[in-house]
């Protein structure tokens, strides 16, 4: 165990280390995905067996029961408990180095050996239960990942001179063509040949509306092909394909935490030395002065006692637990104190725009009856629902949800068909009635420029791809109230009688959250988003948002994060998606949208906000500077304790039952200090964005 953890009561070594990342074969992505169950892990079981001897030995200490109606019960919750540590101390002992573990286990054996039985159990069960969180953590960050690689499909239909054939997706080269039906998912990173269909990509891109895909056009491994079907040649070998590089950078953004580690295990040795060495000395030079044997080794006990962590593992974890708890009941999930503590630690905000500061789906946000359609709104918007009714397609969707909005009556639809990236066609009272693209060529999609290249060696060719997509763009209107979206053309009988206009909407507290971000970080937060540049402006605009960056793949968005944390900043990045889950790994502290978030990215996050609500996510990193302040203050009290009661016992002469009443009594004041957090004032408890003093 490290000293990182002798403050924060929990052993995090590993969670420090890259997950496990399976190897891309076919076997591997066939497997079914497998989430870990808590008690599938033996670290949860001995935490749980050692709690349970804890408590049961607790009311029976303290009634003064016999001795041997509850020793048996704290024997268990040692043995259950401190068999791990002791064996990784020992462990750690045979390499040559001075594990902390051990030296709790000594303390706790120590506690033990004078009659405070207690003391050393708490600690035991305290070392327990925070290693079973740990490795669910870890096992739960490895279940993620696995679940990333079921998005791309096992085998693929590769075309060949002779026909078809089913390959596995592992055995694909660049240069093959494969054919790609409706319904299935994209087997690699390669461009359209022939067919015309749309792609949700929305997994990779983040854009929030399926994208048409036409010769020439990119598309991307375990994106889902619509309803056309597309003939597409490989460009990249499936192990280098954009989702298994998503893989590969949570991995080595896991990594770049590794140098802190190095730094605590730098600490952790000189406390273990110094402290075994003195309590070594507190033992042998009162003997070699003629004490008795007896009288040393009660000295040296308690000198044990009073400098054992308890106090200040309670002095880091009450308030931390606290906002933990507090943040919960306001629906933000906070997944550790040290991922609380490390929220209250931002100077920078990043974030996404799809499904983080939209609501990530299309809602109809203007009806424009044509000049002598003899429609009205209600009439225009129930009679393109009742075309699209039969579709499956977002914007179809968001047409028949704003027409039952209105209560609109929808008359059945005949002979209804689909055409991939132009609308739909259905006979709706004996008229033939058409939604779709308009004419003019604005896209039905809101999609980045398909010659945006994602293997692009610098960023000039970057630039000169985003200049492009600006120029090229026409899929978006802005109408005569300022608000932005995809257009729909509505006829009857091929007469234009309107236009429908849909956005996907910021949502309601986005405006409030950059604001919250701004005052608490004093730097306005930075949009990161897959979307195109002209969509990303117009969220920026409604959002008070002036650090637009779009077009971005995952990888860029992680250059973007780890450039502003070259420049010394601390990054907040919040998002919800696949592609977001990468920058999330990279970032100082991360936070995940709950209720449409990928898997990934809920395990990659420190923070969930399961609401969906944004103005948490200033409000959670308010409460975690608020907890930071208790616990200095806390570390203040625990260590004017310690080292008092400690150079009592070095340099006078401190009774056993005085040293305990210190060391215990610490222990409480800084316990109840950290729980004032879990006040229902303490969400609120705010000033223009700063937190006020509790």
């Amino acid at each position: 165990m490290s000293l990182h953890v002798f403050l924060y009561g929990a052993r995090v070594s590993s969670t420090l280390d890259s997950p496990p990342v399976p190897d891309l074969d076919a076997s591997a992505l066939a497997a079914p995905r497998r989430r870990t169950r808590v008690l599938a892990l033996p670290e949860a079981r001995w935490a749980l067996l050692a709690t349970a001897a804890f408590l049961s030995a607790l009311p029976l200490h303290f009634a003064d029961a016999p001795g041997w109606t509850y020793g048996p019960l704290y024997a268990i919750a040692y043995l259950a408990g401190g068999w791990e540590p002791a064996l990784e101390g020992l462990r750690a002992l045979r390499g040559k180095t001075l594990d902390v573990d051990l030296l709790m286990i000594v303390a706790a054996l120590g506690a033990a050996a004078i009659g405070q039985v207690l003391d050393g159990a708490l600690l035991i069960v305290i070392f327990a239960t925070s290693g079973a969180l740990e490795a669910l953590a870890t096992a739960r960050t490895a279940d993620s990942v696995r679940g990333l690689l079921d998005l791309a499909p096992a085998t693929a239909t590769r075309v060949t001179a002779g026909g078809e054939e089913s390959v596995p997706v592992s055995r694909l080269a660049v240069g093959d063509e494969l054919l790609i039906r409706p319904g299935e998912r994209i087997g690699a990173d390669g461009r359209v040949l022939d067919g015309t269909s749309e792609a949700d990509q929305a997994t990779i891109t983040g854009e929030p509306l399926p994208v048409l895909k036409t010769p020439g056009d990119e598309v991307f491994a375990g994106t889902l092909n619509g309803t056309g079907a597309l003939r597409v040649r490989v460009e990249r070998d499936p192990a280098d394909s954009v989702i298994a590089r998503i893989v590969t950078l949570v991995e080595e953004a896991s990594r770049t935490k590794a140098p802190t580690q190095l730094f605590i295990e730098k600490i952790e040795q000189r406390y273990a030395v110094g402290v075994v060495a003195a309590t070594l000395a507190v033992f042998a030079v009162p003997l070699a002065f003629g004490a008795d044997l007896t009288g040393a080794l009660l000295r040296a006990m308690t000198f044990m006692i009073v400098a054992s962590p308890c106090a200040a593992v309670l002095a880091t974890m009450p308030p931390l637990l606290s906002a933990i708890a507090t943040a919960g009941r306001h629906g933000v999930l906070v997944k550790s104190a040290l991922a609380m503590e490390r929220l209250g630690e931002i100077d920078t905000a990043a974030l996404d725009k799809t499904g983080t500061l939209t609501e990530g789906a299309p809602e109809v946000t203007a009806v424009r009856p044509a000049t002598g359609s003899g429609l009205d709104e209600d009439a225009l918007l129930a009679l393109a629902a009742a075309a699209e009714h039969p579709s499956e397609h977002p914007l179809a969707r968001a047409i028949v949800a704003a027409a039952r909005t209105r209560d609109l009556r929808l008359a059945p639809a005949r002979d209804f068909a689909a055409k991939p990236g132009h609308g739909v066609t259905a006979t709706v009272e004996g008229r033939v009635v058409t939604v779709g693209r308009p004419d003019s060529g604005l896209d039905m999609d809101m999609d980045m420029d398909a010659d945006m290249d994602a293997e692009a060696d610098t960023h000039k060719d970057k630039d000169k791809d985003k200049d492009k997509d600006k120029d090229t763009e026409t899929d978006t209107d802005t109408g005569a109230d300022g608000e932005g979206g995809t257009v729909v053309r509505v006829e009857r009988d091929g007469a234009l009688v309107g236009t429908l206009v849909l956005a996907d909407r910021p949502r309601a507290d986005a405006a409030e959250t950059a604001a919250g971000l701004t005052a608490l970080t004093g730097t306005s937060p930075v949009l990161l988003t897959g979307d195109n540049p002209r969509a990303a402006a117009q969220v920026a605009t409604a959002t008070g948002i002036t650090d637009v960056r779009a077009s971005l793949l995952p990888e860029d968005k992680v250059t973007a994060v780890r450039e502003l944390q070259r420049a010394g900043r601390k990054v907040l990045f919040v998002g919800d998606g696949v592609n977001d889950a990468p920058a999330l790994a990279a970032a100082h502290s991360g936070v995940a949208m709950g209720r449409a978030g990928s898997d990934l990215a809920l395990e990659t996050a420190d923070a969930v906000v399961v609401r969906d609500e944004l103005a948490a996510i200033p409000a959670v990193v308010r409460l975690s500077r608020a907890a930071r302040r208790l616990v200095v203050q806390n570390l203040l009290v625990a260590g004017t304790f310690i080292t008092v009661l400690v150079l009592w016992d070095l340099l006078g002469h401190l009774p056993l039952p005085l040293g305990v009443a210190g060391h215990e009594g610490s222990t409480v004041l800084v316990g109840l200090n950290g729980l004032r957090l879990l006040r229902e004032s303490a969400w609120r408890r705010t000033d223009g964005g700063r937190p006020r003093a509790l």
